[in-house]
């Protein structure tokens, strides 16, 4: 489960530099690396990471405590 939280925790990462790129340089990563003609395939990478940080926002409210 740790390795899915980092997984997560990774995209989150990543679509976040990806809209700060856009914010402040108007950059989109996603479309330079995959070109703005798949669009299906940005498509289906924000919806990764939309869910990821959907996800990732639980874990601000479990206990992250060990035994």
């Amino acid at each position: 489960m740790i390795t899915l939280k980092k997984l997560i925790l990774i995209i989150m990462i990543i679509g976040g530099i990806n809209w700060g790129l856009i914010g402040f340089f108007n950059y989109n990563l996603v479309d330079s690396i995959f070109g703005a003609n798949l669009e299906i395939v940005s498509r289906i990478i924000y919806a990764i990471v939309g869910l990821a940080s959907l996800w990732g926002i639980t874990f601000l409210f479990k206990n992250n405590q060990r035994a």
